[in-house]
């Protein structure tokens, strides 16, 4: 007797492969979709940070954490004052990622807190810097200082920065291109590879890579 086999039809095989590609093509979609959101959320902090900023100067006349009078503004001892930097300057001193509780860019969040203009503990930060100041959506590090980052390309635009840590490539990519102009070495908004020492880098970066991180600043 002839034995038969039995097998997949053509019509079979490519209702497999349409399931195959929808499934593939939602998980992309999905993907997608979260990197959309992590990119606004990450616009939204550095637009809120200037707002924050902005509030305070326009209420107090005075930069947070450069701020020379914060008792007489805040209504608090001089634990609210930064010991490091020149007051009333103008400037945020001390490194966006800052590890010194008495740096101006450490104390500008107290300062902020303490107008209600930000949440957060509002007493004196303690040796624990990173659990104190913010983060946004993936832990990065928040941070503000007029000290430019040595790695940031010549022609990113200052004078002072706000800086967001633990940023990936293709999400720092959506950040700029929304910001400013795509370039992360021109412009308002630049960045250099996340985990550089001190801050710098062999070189500026010139274009963004998806299969890295960074640090991404935007100049005001």
């Amino acid at each position: 007797m002839r034995k038969t086999q039995s097998g997949f039809t053509l019509v079979e095989i490519a209702i497999v492969l349409v399931i195959i590609g929808l499934l593939l093509g939602g998980v992309l979609k999905g993907q997608e979709l979260i990197n959309s959101a992590k990119a606004k959320a990450a616009v939204n902090d550095f637009r809120n940070t200037l707002t924050m900023i902005t509030a305070y100067q326009d209420r107090f006349r005075a930069l947070p954490g450069d701020d020379p009078a914060p008792g007489a503004h805040l209504g608090e001892n001089v634990a609210a004052t930064a010991k490091n930097g020149t007051k009333g300057n103008g400037r945020i001193e001390g490194e966006w990622n800052s590890t010194s509780a008495d740096d101006e860019s450490v104390v500008m969040w107290q300062h902020l807190r303490l107008a209600n203009l930000a949440t957060g503990d509002v007493s004196k930060p303690g040796t624990n810097i990173n659990a104190w100041v913010p983060t946004n959506s993936d832990g990065g590090r928040i941070g503000v200082s007029a000290s430019k980052p040595s790695a940031l390309g010549q022609n990113v635009r200052g004078p002072q920065y706000i800086c967001q840590a633990n940023i990936n490539g293709r999400i720092a990519q959506q950040i700029d291109s929304t910001m400013d102009d795509g370039k992360p070495d021109a412009g308002s908004v630049g960045a250099f590879e996340d985990g550089a020492t001190g801050g710098s880098a062999a070189s500026p970066v010139t274009v963004y890579d998806d299969s890295k991180m960074y640090v991404v600043c935007y100049g005001f």
